[in-house]
């Protein structure tokens, strides 16, 4: 009994020296990203972008990111999930500087074809560290990998506007491109380093041939869209269909966000007592009524009430499934979270416009009202969040 008590007690350090330094890379990549949301309006005056010339630019980012996905995933196969985050981390830093200094509309388009593709690459190769580190501690991770991604979004887009007006736009590419070097800095000694998977299956372009990745991508991707379609259409909706003023309007969000960190930091405790399947169950549904409460909603503060709610359910889904990702049998762990992440995140890419063209027709109340059939699908798959498991030790 004493053994097992001592075993369990080894198993479950809240901190350890490989935890900070992966999350210190996901708060790096989140600031990155939460600093370049301030910097478009300038991006898109600077190069005399049209409203649909910058939407194209923006898609550039998105494709920039799903082509250098499965890339950086047989790399880590190849070399270890330490070796490609620190050697991505590194270019990526200077990319927001890069941004900047691009004068042209072709220097743009390859600048943010960069950033989007490094982006993307560091994202697969930090959550497949993750899932290391996971493995190396016994316990769950991954929820709180993600808050800090989300904590350094906040801080990026929260600090820019005001770095932006106070010291102008090439200040504040340096100020930027100087923290985020100081955070990698800091993290670069504690980056938990792990082998190479050469013996596990790493097929011709990098794409795995079993079904299982795939299923868990469509987890990812159906846990994604709704979370999606908030972010874009959510403030649109609380406004022109129930009658919310301009700054009622964005506490939808701003709600969803709020609850979503909240959970997504105390997730790991709750994957651990729980198991995964069962996490992801429960949050499956709490979503589901969240989105139906947003959907059906008579005003404004009961949708916002709604929005919050979805928040706790979709803020653990996403982890779990990228967990799972990293733990498949048999599969490296940068090739499975190079299929789930790049499917994921082809939600967010693609769905807002699918939305729109849908809302067009149908209103976006009935969108809401939709969108937990995507959530059921994922409840009735929740028993392949088991190879989360596998991480922590369940």
């Amino acid at each position: 009994m004493n053994g097992t008590a001592t075993q369990t007690t080894a198993r479950l350090p809240y901190m350890t020296r490989a935890r900070l330094g992966v999350a210190l890379l996901f708060l790096m990549n989140g600031f990155m990203m939460g600093s370049w949301a301030p910097m478009i309006p300038e991006f898109a005056r600077r190069l005399s972008l049209s409203e649909s010339a910058l939407g194209l630019v923006i898609l550039v980012f998105g494709l920039g990111s799903l082509a250098c996905m499965p890339v950086a995933g047989s790399q880590i196969a190849r070399f270890g999930s330490r070796t490609v985050t620190l050697a991505v981390a590194a270019v990526f830093v200077p990319t927001l500087l890069l941004i900047t200094l691009s004068n042209t509309l072709w220097a743009g388009i390859i600048t943010v074809f960069l950033f989007g593709g490094l982006t993307g690459a560091m994202d697969v190769a930090m959550n497949a560290n993750a899932v290391e580190v996971e493995r190396n501690m016994r316990r769950a991770i991954m929820s709180s990998c993600h808050a800090f991604w989300s904590l350094g979004g906040l801080i990026g887009a929260g600090v820019g506007g005001v770095l932006i007006n106070k010291i102008g736009i090439y200040g504040h590419s340096v100020a930027l491109t100087i923290i985020a070097a100081a955070l990698l800095a800091i993290a670069w000694p504690r980056v938990l380093a792990d082998r190479p998977h050469p013996e596990a299956e790493r097929p011709k372009g990098g794409l795995p041939l079993t079904p299982l990745p795939w299923i868990i991508g469509l987890m990812a991707l159906f846990s994604m869209i709704p979370e999606g379609a908030i972010l874009d259409w959510g403030a649109l909706y609380l406004r022109n269909e129930l009658g919310a003023s301009v700054t009622l309007s964005g506490f939808g969000f701003a709600a969803f966000s709020l609850t979503m960190a909240i959970m997504r930091f105390a997730g790991d405790l709750v994957r651990d007592r729980f198991g995964a399947v069962r996490t992801l169950q429960f949050c499956s549904v709490i979503s589901i009524l969240g989105l139906l409460i947003a959907g059906f909603a008579p005003n404004s503060l009961v949708a916002i009430m709604g929005f919050a709610i979805a928040g706790i359910g979709i803020s653990n889904m996403v982890p779990i499934a990228f967990s799972a990702a990293g733990n498949m049998p048999g599969l490296a762990p940068g090739i499975g979270l190079s299929v789930v992440t790049s499917m994921g995140y082809s939600g967010i890419l693609v769905a807002p416009s699918a939305i729109g063209f849908i809302a067009e027709h149908t209103g976006l109340a009935s969108v809401f009202v939709g969108l937990p059939l995507l959530h059921v699908v994922v409840l009735m798959l929740s028993r392949l969040a088991r190879h989360a498991d596998g991480a922590s030790g369940h």
